[in-house]
């Protein structure tokens, strides 16, 4: 099952030709998601890994069915392209490419709304459902079909924490990517929400990092929803100093707010377990999902 793609995905790939999007589109057709056709201005008319490739997401889905799309589009001309495919009618677009102008970024975020589409990411990894579909960059092997949902602003630890889950036999859901621009489509809440009504979720690991409020949000609505599911979450950043942004775009500490402390804080006042290092997560879970 899982949450936002699965077997019914079919998607377009925007930047098909490029180095990246060449290269991943590749693994994701190895991973067995249903890639139906490719998008690159000019480029109308070739083929990438035999997958025809169309100058417009207007010409693609002409020919083709879709419903998703994702993109690896140089960040000036990104939002372009996100907001191309939103505007033809594709409910869920995952946006790789980071540093996509704030304002660009504001610009999706509002259209996406307006129409009641999906944006993940920008400066994400993407998102699986392992054993369906992945649309994204993420190493496929680590992921394991399972019983825990994943949220997360870091690729890295994603992959950390999951291999963690698949060691112990836990597996994984649904993982998602939320990425680590300032400006993003889906947040923590967003996700909690999806698993809420997921039956294969059982529990969720949230891996949030300083900078933004986020994770205090999430921690918030946990409370006051009594959210009903399992929750492990883990904090980067804890030796940040603030002012300095660390690694995202997104990742910097203004002040009190954002901080490793607050967000840890946070959970803790919500009820959370907050794992000390990525390693812990799994093993966390385990202990309560076998309570």
């Amino acid at each position: 099952m899982g949450i936002i793609v699965g077997k019914e995905t079919k998607a377009i790939v925007q930047g098909i030709t490029g180095a990246q999007g060449s290269f991943h589109t590749k693994l994701m057709l190895e991973y067995g998601t249903k890639i139906v056709a490719g998008v690159t201005p000019g480029k109308g008319g070739t083929t990438v890994h035999g997958i025809p490739v169309y100058d417009t997401v207007e010409e693609a889905l002409e020919r083709h069915e879709a419903n998703a799309s994702i993109i690896f589009v140089p960040a000036p001309f990104a939002a372009d392209a996100a907001l191309e495919a939103l505007e033809n009618g594709l409910k869920t677009v995952v946006i790789i490419t980071e540093h996509i102008p704030i304002k660009d970024a504001m610009n999706v975020m509002a259209y996406a709304r307006r129409v009641g589409a999906t944006v993940v990411g920008p400066n994400t990894p993407g998102i699986i459902t392992p054993g369906e579909c992945k649309l994204g960059i993420m190493p496929a092997h680590i992921f394991k079909p399972g019983i825990v949902g994943m949220i997360s602003r870091s690729g890295t630890l994603t992959y950390e924490i999951a291999a963690g889950l698949s060691k112990r036999q836990l597996g994984q859901s649904t993982c998602v990517g939320l990425g680590g621009d300032p400006i993003i489509g889906l947040n923590f809440v967003d996700v909690l929400k999806l698993f809420e009504k997921d039956a294969q979720t059982e529990a969720v690991a949230i891996i949030g990092e300083i900078g933004g409020n986020l994770e205090e949000l999430a921690a918030e609505y946990i409370a006051k929803e009594k959210y009903p599911k399992h929750v492990v979450a883990f904090v980067a950043g804890r030796t940040a100093p603030p002012g300095k942004r660390m690694g995202h775009a997104g990742a910097i500490i203004m002040g009190k707010a954002g901080t490793a402390e607050s967000k840890i804080e946070a959970f803790r006042k919500a009820g959370v377990e907050v794992a000390e290092k990525p390693s812990d997560v799994a093993f966390l879970l385990e202990k309560m999902i076998k309570r």
